[in-house]
């Protein structure tokens, strides 16, 4: 049958006059809208990669499952980070090329079509819709997830989005919350997705829960996927490096499949993996500069007249725009230079996104500006 087709608004050529605006002011554009990361990779990370550029995993064919090393980096990560081991849990992991190919990939690789119903967040990120649609599924969209009677009772529901820290909102989910979309799942036989690509920027307090935490999941990895990406930890877009854990059953039924059409990541981006995942102190270094910027974003953006506060997580600033809808807002801020995204993308449309992976000058650029 194929790829089923797909709607989405989620088109950035749509700021291309705005930035053909901005660039006109004096001092050229600050882009914050795409959320792609500025600062260098890790020095680690680096030196991982050019010295397994000619060994036996890179001139060979790297496995679908990750190196034994990248594996236990995984798992000891888990353990490290998130005060999670997986082992009793009964997890596997996987890793893929990039976050947003898993994300994409999902209904169709849990065999999800005509019929079945995926509960994602109203507000969320555009390719939980996309790949769902993708897979010929259909989509229910719930002002909150964790209200899990606007779902638990609609029939054909088989898989439930969560984003926690949240892009766009920045929202940050209690255990309480994740427990329950947890054991509501379970009771109707339907897989909780986790989509955790922002944990360690959390900013209330060093990490925010997962749906695999012992007592969200009762110590059992049954019917959870979470998903997590080295994008923005560790500055690694490019290399494309995320990884599922979870279900164990589910993941090996998933990497056979990802085996077949060639999901894989290179052996020596693997190797850079293990090291991203190690180097701790790498990762605490850029959530402060984040934390930073975000801090400076939303003084600014307050004295200039919107109503904005702190985001509980992740690294955008939330907030509904002054005009009322997300496009004239934008197109105001470009004549002061400066570029944000439409709330509209992420399904508000009266709201803006603003991101806080731009380098510290140009912060300092915009929030001059906006004072």
């Amino acid at each position: 049958m194929g790829f089923h087709t797909f709607q989405t608004s989620y088109d950035w050529g749509r700021l291309d006059e705005c930035k053909a605006i901005a660039r006109q002011v004096e001092g050229g554009m600050i882009d914050l809208s795409v959320g792609s990361p500025v600062d260098p990779v890790p020095e680690s990370v680096r030196k991982a990669l050019a010295e397994a550029a000619d060994a036996p995993n890179a001139h060979g064919y790297p496995a679908t499952i990750g190196t034994p090393a990248l594996r236990t980096a995984i798992s000891d990560w888990f353990l490290n980070c998130r005060g999670i081991d997986l082992r009793p849990l009964g997890a596997g992991v996987v890793p893929t090329v990039g976050s947003k190919e898993a994300v994409a990939l999902m209904a169709s690789l849990l065999h999800l079509g005509e019929g079945d119903v995926v509960v994602q967040p109203r507000i969320s990120y555009p390719t939980y819709e996309i790949g769902t649609q993708l897979a010929g599924a259909g989509v229910l969209k719930v002002d909150d997830v964790s209200d899990v009677e606007s779902w638990r009772h609609v029939p054909g529901v088989r898989a439930i989005w969560v984003n926690s820290p949240c892009n766009p909102t920045g929202e940050v989910l209690s255990a309480a919350r994740l427990t329950s979309i947890v054991a509501a799942a379970r009771q109707i036989g339907a897989v909780v997705l986790s989509d955790e690509c922002y944990a360690l920027m959390s900013w209330c307090s060093d990490a925010s829960p997962s749906a695999l935490s012992a007592n969200v999941c009762a110590g059992s990895a049954d019917g959870i996927l979470a998903l997590y990406s080295l994008s923005k930890q560790s500055n690694m877009a490019g290399y494309r490096t995320a990884f599922i854990a979870g279900d164990r059953r589910i993941i090996d039924e998933m990497s056979v499949y990802r085996k077949q059409i060639g999901q894989i990541i290179s052996g020596p981006v693997q190797a850079a993996m293990v090291a991203a995942l190690r180097d701790t102190t790498a990762v605490f270094e850029q959530r402060k500069r984040y934390q930073q910027r975000l801090a400076r974003l939303v003084r600014a953006l307050s004295e200039y007249g919107y109503d904005v506060r702190m985001p509980s997580g992740a690294l955008y600033v939330w907030v509904h725009a002054l005009s009322g809808g997300c496009w004239q807002d934008i197109e105001d801020l470009a004549k002061l230079g400066i570029i944000v995204s439409p709330g509209e993308f992420y399904g508000a449309p009266d709201f803006l996104r603003i991101s806080s992976t731009a380098t510290d000058e140009a912060i300092d650029v915009a929030a001059e500006r906006l004072c």
